[in-house]
């Protein structure tokens, strides 16, 4: 692949200068293959590197006491992942690749020079660390205060929107690439009380699913449904530093 996935992420948010480019070009030359449900950082195990996402769909996790697992994030191309690691030596989460994914490792170490010489990069990349914070406190509202349906109808558009940030050609359908499982570990929610969920948002006629594929037939509908607010509008990054 050419080029830096993040910085084609970032450059959705603000116009990357051709010396930014190289820098995180540069930060990307290394490439790993990591295969579908591998997992490419475990919990609470030594973790000095950081990732790029470049291909594929991973997520985030912990493992609870009693054995079940709380799924954290959804991770997309152009997604900085492993983050945690610039400041904790034992990783907080899971790392887990939801199909055949391509990552680009790199040590912490590498930060330094990036954001010396390139202090509007050490700004994006907190701000996408603020941006993964709010997502994070919106999920943990639904999870505490919102129904079941809520919760499937929020994660329906979430995934909607981020595929979209990744493939301008998709409008309302996308690929769930999603067991009930999954969905479940997600919004803490039974498997079969998922599934009860999806079919209720089909007889609503908010969404239609057709061979692994989901529409979003009612988007207002759903998102009311949902509480939703989208946190990848309304980004205001009037007071970034100039790019050196």
């Amino acid at each position: 692949m050419v080029g830096s996935s993040f910085a084609e992420m970032l450059n959705g948010w603000i116009e990357l200068t051709p010396g930014e480019r190289t820098a995180l070009d540069r930060l990307e030359e290394r490439v790993r293959n990591v295969r579908r449900g591998a997992v490419l950082q475990r919990e609470n195990e030594p973790g000095d590197e950081l990732f790029v996402l470049r291909k594929g769909m991973m997520m985030t996790y912990v493992l609870l006491d009693d054995g079940s697992r709380q799924i954290l994030r959804f991770l997309f191309p152009g997604d900085l992942i492993g983050v945690p690691n610039m400041i904790y030596r034992d990783a907080p989460e899971t790392l887990c690749a939801l199909t055949d994914c391509m990552v680009s490792p790199f040590e912490r170490g590498a930060l330094t020079e990036l954001f010396t010489q390139h202090p509007r990069l050490a700004a994006l990349v907190l701000v996408h660390s603020q941006i993964e914070r709010v997502a994070l406190t919106d999920r943990l509202a639904l999870l505490g205060r919102t129904s079941a349906k809520a919760r499937i109808a929020a994660l329906l558009i979430e995934l909607r929107n981020r595929y979209r940030a990744t493939d301008r050609n998709i409008a309302n359908a996308f690929p769930l690439g999603l067991t009930q499982e999954e969905i479940g570990d997600a919004t803490g929610l039974t498997a079969v009380h998922v599934n009860r969920m999806l079919r209720q948002l089909e007889d609503e006629g908010l969404i239609a699913r057709v061979s692994g594929m989901v529409t979003l037939l009612d988007e207002r509908g759903l998102m009311r449904a949902a509480n939703y607010v989208d946190r990848y509008r309304g980004i205001d990054l009037a007071w970034l530093p100039k790019a050196r």
